[in-house]
């Protein structure tokens, strides 16, 4: 279950079970495996008695918590069902933290939850729009990787990415099978570093600056290619050899690299969102030293680039090229990031305390607060403590700090983005394919529940729950 495999595959594992015990001549096991019940009905059932069993240590925990929060995404699946993921992320007081799948609900008819969009916090529209609407007022945040990629496409660069992507498609789209095998074959005979072009889907965080990479690495091959097996390609040839769509793919190349590795950053459980806005700080500030950068034509921090450059000045006998003129881009992309980020603005006072409370301002800080900071930057074994972030509120005695500790769970509790909502996406195309595409929504549920669970299964107390063992028949 936790694979992800059919539930039909429980009758293939039983016969291998028997197969291998007989192998090692233990026929008395392989006996007791033929009367273990394993069809896909009864493996349908075991899975609904796990699932009901952490949903219920799920209520457990959310009813036992300090505090909690939900994340919410949409997408659509296989069958065009609009599948709702609903997680929750709770805390303990000892800053256990549990981010379990609390309900999948699937929207068969008009669906009135928007995904990542910008449009879900709106006030009127969206699930925001709909807390508001019946006097629910809870904090709120858009998902803090979404609004990173979102950024990252207001880079005005299209025309250079559609043209890359006619390129590839070209090499190995659609019916070329001949084409790409030809071109495979001039990459092993080059010794290229790298051995196949790859394919941009927008729907992946990171693909478009790994597809860009190897076709910036790959483009000397590729001219080869198109000169000697593609006919009719001399507008894509003289591309190749165009210094503005050079300059531009170098750039573009670099920049979204630098834009994958925050993303890389920003994914995985459990993040705190003091870690997360630390990331987009650390980002927004090397914008600016790439400005400053580019400003002077330094291209330390643009690999691409200055290869581009140092070939350009090798071949010409002159100056390398110039990119001075891509600090306006840069610009542009730093106030995407001011502007999209700007939910988060009002947790800022809060970061910063959780952060650096030994060296924080203390009046400035909340009034209810103030006294037990007092005792905090004075506590002997606080100040010497190397540890940081949650584990620095962890050594905190309830005690002496319930209020600061309090505070910190509240922050602790927060999902600053939908990426185990992404995760669980990527189970339900595992689960629900297009060779197993009539899962009835229950039996889905389920599935995704046992699949995403970090909770362990009680199998004795399953077990012990029946009057009597089913036996296969």
């Amino acid at each position: 279950m936790k694979a992800k495999k059919a539930l039909s595959d429980g009758e293939l594992i039983k016969n291998c079970a028997i197969k291998m015990a007989e192998a090692f001549n233990e026929n008395k096991v392989g006996n007791k495996f033929q009367t273990v019940p394993l069809s896909k009905q009864t493996v349908t059932r075991r899975l609904e008695d796990i699932s009901n069993q952490i949903s219920n240590n799920v209520k457990d925990i959310i009813a036992n918590c300090s505090y909690f929060s939900i994340a919410l995404d949409e997408s659509t699946d296989v069958s065009d069902t609009n599948q709702l993921l609903i997680f929750v992320r709770a805390i303990k007081e000892d800053f256990t933290i549990f981010e379990e799948l609390l309900q999948v609900c699937s929207l068969h008819s008009t669906t009135r939850v928007t995904d990542g969009a910008k449009s879900m916090t709106g006030t009127i529209s969206g699930f925001v729009g709909f807390l508001r609407q019946n006097q629910i007022t809870v904090p709120t945040l858009h998902c803090i990787i979404h609004q990173e990629a979102l950024c990252a496409k207001s880079i005005k660069l299209s025309t250079t990415m559609a043209t890359v992507t006619k390129f590839t498609n070209l090499i190995r789209g659609g019916n070329r099978s001949l084409t790409h095998r030809k071109f495979l074959t001039l990459l092993e005979e080059m010794d290229s570093a790298y051995g196949d072009l790859l394919l941009h889907t927008e729907v992946r965080w990171l693909s478009r600056g790994k597809c860009l990479v190897r076709f910036f690495e790959l483009r000397h091959e590729i001219a080869t290619f198109l000169r000697e097996e593609v006919t009719n390609s001399a507008e894509l040839q003289n591309d190749l050899e165009d210094v503005e769509f050079l300059r531009n793919l170098a750039f573009l190349t670099d920049i979204t690299q630098h834009l994958n590795v925050l993303n890389l950053q920003l994914q995985g459980k459990k993040q705190t969102i003091c870690q997360m806005v630390g990331f987009v700080d650390s980002f927004r500030k090397k914008l600016h030293l790439f400005k400053s950068a580019l400003d002077k034509n330094n291209l330390l921090h643009f690999p691409c680039c200055r290869k581009l450059s140092e070939e350009e000045e090798e071949e010409e006998e002159e100056e390398g090229l110039e990119f001075r003129d891509y600090t306006e881009i840069i610009e542009d992309l730093s106030s995407e990031f001011d502007r999209r980020f700007n939910d988060f603005e009002s947790f800022r006072p809060d970061i910063s305390l959780f952060s650096n409370p030994i060296h924080c301002d203390i009046e400035s800080q909340p009034g209810h607060l103030q006294l037990e900071l007092c005792e905090l930057q004075c506590d002997p074994s606080l100040n010497t403590s190397q540890v940081t972030g949650i584990d620095f509120w962890k050594l905190l005695s309830p005690e002496r700090y319930p209020l600061l500790r309090n505070w910190a769970l509240k922050l602790c509790s927060v999902f600053a983005s939908t990426y185990i909502c992404e995760t669980a996406f990527s189970s339900l195309k595992h689960v629900k394919s297009k060779n197993r595409n009539r899962l009835s929504d229950v039996v889905l549920s389920h599935i995704l529940r046992v699949a995403t669970s970090q909770l362990e299964v009680d199998f004795i107390s399953l077990v012990s729950s029946f009057m009597k063992p089913q036996c296969s028949h």
